[in-house]
């Protein structure tokens, strides 16, 4: 089928600036702005809902919403303690929520008066955060919500010759500030969009297009993501001919494909989690906070995505005096922890392709060196582990990250078996596997007596 706006190659990006991003593996998201301040209450009662959704789920006034801003003074923001978090988690690049679904710039944007520069500090943030994660060597991406709940033209159907005017005049706005956020901050390295589901985005891909078009020409290498894109007939993501749009793929929000599925490592890809269960804004209440995931939990999803060729990128939410959650630090700690030691298995690694799922966890290999580990989330209550490798192939060696030397035991032909022990208190345990090909090939496998010919 003949698409004027769909995607715009068929195989992955293989430019320096892709390559840099797909090996980076773990990202840092945040999201923040107004909604951290309620933090998911609202007139004294708990919303058990995401807390950046407060303004709809609670309805609240929008005079009293915008009100908000009187408060936001960033008593205890620091620019530098976020990138230091970022830096204790292991992350190689972050996105930054610049503006989300009700509105609120984080920018002092010349095109809209709802913004940082008009709270009590009148800080850019956006601008301190570039230059604290930069100065860190970690890259900065910028999530921008094409939905707009503030904007009177903003419309998420297109009934009558009004709204598409309307909706026209919301899509320069939205052009003019992206080309805004390009200018102000040229070295941002990846563009995260959300809020283009809506049936008004659907029907107007041609703008998806000139977006992507416009970002590229600006910011050379900048990485885009498959949630702006929409084609000539408003099919997102992958377009009517069955090809990704954008540059990588961001379908897997707070799930991630079966680790069995081969399928999603023929392109590239990233899955973004929360920290809580369901909330990416900071909420206050018992519903979010007694969710929290287990560092292992993390470092499962980490090691999971990495296995099929994804990025992994965690959420974390401030709270509404600019500070991070003590309990969202340390679990970045205790997973930065476990990176500085395993993190060979993590960083550049990806699909290894031929070794199957094990069900104890999952395998990676080096995209540079080929080298693969065997990376242990689910240990088995027998203390040990078969370790099957492609056919043809013999283990020669096997080194634990962190450690040394492994023993182990052949079982058969490619098939070997490794003691764990008990459980470990540093967490998942990680092999790196040293293979060659089998001196003596495996004979015909004797005859299976209950199966008849």
């Amino acid at each position: 089928m003949e698409l004027k706006y769909g995607a715009s190659r068929e195989k992955p990006r293989e430019d320096a600036a892709m390559q840099r991003f797909r090996g980076h593996r773990v990202g840092q998201f945040i999201h923040w702005g107004l909604y951290a301040l309620p933090a998911g209450r609202w007139e004294g009662k708990d919303v058990e809902f995401a807390a950046e959704f407060l303004p709809r789920v609670a309805k609240v006034p929008q005079q009293r919403w915008e009100a908000l801003a009187n408060d936001f003074t960033l008593a205890d923001f620091d620019a530098e303690r976020w990138a230091d978090t970022a830096v204790a988690l292991g992350a190689r690049y972050m996105t930054i929520t610049t503006k989300h679904h009700d509105g609120f710039c984080l920018w002092p944007s010349a095109h809209t008066d709802f913004h940082m520069g008009n709270t009590p500090s009148g800080r850019d943030v956006l601008g301190e955060l570039v230059a604290a994660y930069e100065a860190r060597g970690i890259d900065v991406n910028f999530y921008y919500s094409v939905l707009d709940w503030r904007h009177p033209d903003w419309r998420f159907t297109l009934e009558n010759d009004a709204d598409n005017l309307a909706f026209a005049r919301y899509l320069d706005f939205a052009m003019k500030q992206l080309e805004e956020l390009a200018e102000r901050y040229p070295s941002v390295k990846g563009f995260w969009f959300d809020g283009t589901w809506d049936e008004s985005v659907k029907a107007n891909g041609w703008w998806t297009w000139e977006v992507e078009r416009m970002l590229k020409e600006r910011l050379p290498g900048v990485v885009v993501n498959s949630r702006l894109r929409a084609d000539d007939l408003g099919a997102r993501h992958v377009d009517s001919n069955g090809l990704l749009m954008g540059d990588y793929e961001s379908g897997y929000e707070r799930r991630l494909p079966e680790p069995w599925d081969r399928s999603v490592a023929a392109r590239d890809w990233e899955a973004c989690m929360t920290i809580p269960q369901a909330s990416w804004g900071y909420h206050q209440g018992p519903w979010a906070q007694s969710t929290l995931k287990h560092p292992w939990d993390v470092v499962d999803m980490i090691a999971h995505c990495t296995s099929l060729g994804g990025n992994f990128l965690l959420n974390f939410g401030p709270r509404g005096d600019g500070s991070m959650a003590p309990a969202e630090v340390e679990i970045a700690r205790t997973v930065g922890e476990w990176l500085a030691v395993n993190g060979e298995a993590i960083y550049g690694c990806g699909y290894a392709e031929g070794w199957d799922y094990p069900g104890w966890g999952y395998f990676t290999r080096d995209s540079s060196t080929g080298k693969v580990f065997a990376v242990v989330t689910r240990a088995p209550a027998s203390g040990r582990i078969r370790l099957e490798l492609p056919t043809g192939l013999e283990l020669v060696g096997l080194r634990l990250l962190g450690s040394g030397e492994y023993p182990f035991k052949g079982l058969a032909d490619s098939v070997f078996e490794v003691e764990l022990g008990g459980a470990s208190n540093a967490g998942p345990r990680v092999f790196a596997v040293e293979t060659s090909a089998l001196a003596h090939p495996a004979s015909e496998k004797e005859p299976n007596p209950d199966v008849l010919d």
